[in-house]
């Protein structure tokens, strides 16, 4: 059923009102860099909060770290948990490197889960340390990437295992309301190209409290294949939204609408036929009903669209890549749509950059679907950072997730000096940590992204990680509840 113009004009003038919920990312509109200005203009404003954390805001300054990972505000420190090449598995191998989303879940006796994502993409041969070949767990033989799960005991001892190999640039994913992990491929090399045996450009579900039903992976080829990155659930109408991170074309969100009378839990996923359930792409417009070609169009924070939704005629991509099946008019695209979030009824999406072919540039936008209204209203927008290598200003947001003090925490993964940044209800934002291992020199500078950002499930940890070379880390301190 399509959205009308009529019902969009009521819509709007609800949502337009914006989010003022805790942990909303609608708090992020003072950001720095994050105001638009005009229609056709990005200001790019730095926020005071940024460089001190405000009064009454953050954590104060960051100190820098003697040992040179990660500077902290003081009162709080870190610990490595998984490191690539020094840390191993229960089998003997060495932690993969390029850590990429995470998710903390509940074990037994105490203890925490983690799963992570590592983020290697082709052959094995090229990575050093690729997801070892566990049986029985490996989708391609041929292919480094997958996912490692991490149980921290209350006694602080740590292990890892192998949750699922042989698969492709695993990057963002995202948890199930049922207690189970998404891994998402970023990649969708066929059979034969660049040495992969299968097709990829899937997603997989792994459990990380039972081993046994990892076992013989199977590509949840009902979401598609295509460039994935994240994947959030409805856990109350039970869509599953997509990103699709993707240029030449620009990427599309998709959402995913189950077949009728299927019931979530563990394992019901790979009961489901390779074409069950609908998936579609989304077709905006604004409230003069004019269609809209990319989510870049918009320059205020604030703006609302409407959505109607257009099915992907081939999923699977048997000829054609899913994004260039839609003739020009009939879909709305977006520049690296990356991290999502589920929150306050719907969910949060973010466009890292957008660039080259996207009509207008900017250093990162957070949009809200509300399933409901069928609208998307942008929350935040970071103008071009002029500066990328001056520590304090942001650009680059990527994964995502809610704060149990209040707000949001963000990684980020720009083109300079990397942060965890926090943002308060009222978008005021305050600097958690900063990656010092990959600053280097002015004249090399080396930059490595921020991810697998999620607290435990008691909020006590924060955990990181910083993708090269691979470190997952725990922050704990003085947590405190973030004034407005």
């Amino acid at each position: 059923m399509s959205l009308t113009r009529r019902d969009f004009a009521r819509n709007s003038a609800i949502t337009g009102a914006g989010v003022a919920l805790a942990g909303s990312a609608g708090v992020l509109g003072t950001a720095p860099n994050a105001l638009a200005s005009t229609d056709t203009e990005i200001a790019s404003e730095k926020s005071a909060d940024a460089q001190g954390g405000g009064a009454g805001v953050g954590y104060g300054p960051l100190i820098p770290d003697p040992k040179g990972i990660l500077a902290l505000p003081a009162g709080f420190k870190y610990r490595v948990i998984t490191y690539s090449g020094k840390t191993k598995l229960e089998s003997g191998e060495f932690t993969p490197s390029n850590h990429d989303g995470t998710a903390t879940f509940d074990g037994p006796r105490g203890t925490t889960l983690l799963v992570n994502n590592h983020e290697l993409k082709g052959p094995r041969a090229n990575w050093k340390y690729p997801v070892p070949l566990t049986e029985g767990l490996v989708y391609d033989p041929a292919a480094s990437g997958g996912c490692t799960v991490v149980e921290v005991r209350p006694d602080g001892q740590v292990a890892e295992w192998v949750g699922i190999a042989g698969t492709s640039t695993n990057c963002a994913g995202g948890s199930t309301p049922w207690g189970t992990w998404l891994t998402c491929e970023e990649n969708s090399d066929r059979a034969g190209t660049n040495g992969m045996t299968k097709d990829h450009g899937y997603v997989f579900e792994v459990d990380p409290s039972d081993r046994r039903a990892n076992q013989n992976p199977k590509p949840l080829k009902f979401f598609g294949r295509y460039d994935h990155e994240a994947v959030v659930i409805d856990p109350r109408r039970g869509h599953a939204y997509l990103t699709e991170d993707a240029a030449s074309p620009n990427g599309l969100l998709f959402r995913w609408t189950p077949p009728k009378g299927f019931e979530y839990g563990r394992g019901t996923f790979r009961k489901l036929a390779d074409d069950a359930g609908v998936l579609q792409a989304p077709k905006c417009f604004d409230s003069g009903g004019k269609f809209v070609d990319d989510l870049s169009r918009a320059t205020r924070i604030g703006t609302v669209y409407g959505v109607d939704w257009v099915d992907v005629p081939d999923r699977d991509a048997k000829t054609t890549p899913v994004r260039k099946q839609f003739p020009d008019g009939e879909i709305t695209r977006a520049r690296k749509l990356e991290g999502m979030w589920w929150g306050d009824g719907g969910t949060y999406i973010v466009s890292s950059y957008a660039r080259d072919e996207s009509p207008v540039q900017h250093d990162g936008q957070v949009w809200f679907y509300d399933p409901k209204r069928r609208t998307l209203t942008l929350k935040v927008l970071l103008g071009v950072n002029p500066d990328p290598s001056k520590d304090g200003a942001l650009d680059g947001p990527d994964n995502i997730t809610v704060s149990p003090y209040g707000g949001l925490v963000i990684a980020e993964d720009g083109e300079g000096i990397q942060h965890l940044f926090g943002a308060t209800d009222s978008g005021r934002t305050y600097p958690i940590a900063r990656n010092e291992l990959n600053i280097g020199t002015a004249q090399e500078p080396e930059y490595s992204e921020f991810a697998g950002v999620t607290f435990s499930c008691d909020g006590r940890t924060l955990y990181a990680s910083i993708q090269t070379p691979g470190i997952m880390l725990a922050i704990t301190g003085p947590w405190k509840r973030q004034r407005r």
